[in-house]
């Protein structure tokens, strides 16, 4: 089973939002430190300076277009094989 896996480079992060507003399946600004992180659904690891996530193939689209309109470049989306 292809799956993908999403890192947010927190530290990287300015909280702007576009993210979470062009795919909220996948991404949100945290309560924590208002940074992006994958949502609690998909998420596999959470710190301060990264958020780490395991999404399905269905969802590639939606992330790789978060990641590609992230203004700092924070967020990659790599494939992952089972």
């Amino acid at each position: 089973m292809v799956k993908y896996k999403v890192t947010v480079s927190r530290t990287s992060c300015i909280s702007c939002g576009v993210a979470p507003a062009v795919c909220p399946e996948v991404f949100e600004l945290g309560s924590d430190n208002g940074k992006n992180k994958v949502v609690d659904k998909y998420s596999v690891e959470l710190t301060d300076e990264i958020s780490v996530g395991v999404i399905p193939k269905e969802l590639y689209e939606c992330a790789k277009h978060g990641a590609d309109s992230c203004p700092v470049s924070a967020i990659v989306v790599e494939k992952v094989e089972d």
